[in-house]
């Protein structure tokens, strides 16, 4: 019995080793995560306010309260951090856009407004930033090119469910990109200016059109 017992206590070390292990990398995986993400909303907040000459990683990690070494073990380059940002922003955008309307849209006015918000937000101000330094950085165009591309799929997805369009039928899928092209073109002129009133009649106008041409019986 004690050669038994013996046994399986020699057989229960790795477990209990491990169970510790286990126990003792948690917090540090926590850590881990907790730093990654101040450091992908510093990048965003640096880009929306310096734009891209004036977001360095030093910076960005000044911002986010932890050391260079530490932002370099996450994001080896200056262009991983912030094509992370963006991703991490353009992922906001979408979950900000979704949780408006949890059960889904029927008012398409207040669809229409959430798209332009979208557009003339900070997130928006980070990302374009961003598209500003890819067109001179030949290193950074193609990643940035190919994650917008991803975003811009998944943002024409979301606005077909929440307008109930039907792209099956002529028309519609450009209506729904046109759409998405004003609402970046506000988002475009909202750099320079605060134009909120005129804004808002563009979106009224902008929704009457959507229930015209999306509800118009088909030929």
């Amino acid at each position: 019995m004690d050669v038994v017992n013996a046994a399986n206590a020699v057989n229960a070390v790795p477990d209990s080793a491990s169970r510790a292990e286990r126990a003792r990398r948690a917090p540090k995986q926590d850590r881990s995560r907790a730093t990654r993400q101040r450091l992908l909303e510093a990048a965003v907040a640096c880009l929306a306010e310096h734009g891209w000459a004036g977001s360095t990683v030093s910076v960005v990690a000044e911002r986010a309260g932890v050391s260079r070494g530490a932002a370099q073990h996450h994001f080896p380059t200056r262009e991983d951090l912030f094509t992370a940002a963006v991703e991490y922003v353009a992922e906001e955008r979408s979950t900000a856009l979704r949780a408006l309307f949890p059960e889904g849209a029927t008012d398409r006015r207040a669809v229409v407004a959430a798209l332009v918000d979208l557009y003339t937000g900070p997130l928006f101000r980070a990302a374009l930033h961003l598209w500003v330094a890819a067109s001179n950085e030949e290193q950074l165009r193609p990643r940035v090119t190919e994650l917008e591309a991803r975003v811009g799929r998944e943002t024409h997805r979301i606005a077909v469910d929440l307008l109930g369009a039907d792209e099956s039928r002529p028309g519609v899928r450009e209506t729904v990109q046109g759409l998405l092209d004003m609402s970046r073109g506000l988002g475009l002129a909202n750099l320079l200016t605060d134009d909120g009133g005129r804004r808002d009649r563009v979106v009224a106008q902008w929704a009457t059109l959507l229930d015209e041409s999306l509800d118009r019986p088909a030929p």
